[in-house]
């Protein structure tokens, strides 16, 4: 078998091409899975039509199940406003303990 390096665009796990999905069209596909199992495929199936792991689909799913679209876009909309305010906290954080150590002289 041959080596899969980092970077190479393969997940080494499970073999398939890394591909970034939008949150939008993985709603999609949770609910095309719900769509063919309600018709009778097994989740296997559902899941292998739609191209990804059934590892993958489950995490989606612990993640994104009965979101809806627009409620999954200000999701990320908040994780990323979160992910800048945490960065500005450590920023000022930091600033105001190198201030607090020139004050005292300890330098």
């Amino acid at each position: 078998m041959p080596q899969i390096e980092a970077g190479s665009g393969i997940d080494p796990v499970d073999r398939y091409p890394c591909e970034a999905h939008k949150p939008e069209e993985i709603v999609a596909k949770l609910r095309q899975v719900d769509v063919l199992v309600s018709q009778g495929q097994s989740v296997a199936e559902a899941v292998r039509s739609i191209g990804v792991t059934q590892f993958t689909y489950y995490r989606w799913r612990k993640e994104y199940g009965g979101l809806k679209t627009n409620q999954v876009k200000r999701l990320k909309e908040l994780e990323k406003e979160n992910e800048r305010l945490r960065k500005a906290v450590s920023d000022l954080t930091l600033e105001k303990l190198i201030l607090r150590e020139a004050a005292s002289g300890n330098f």
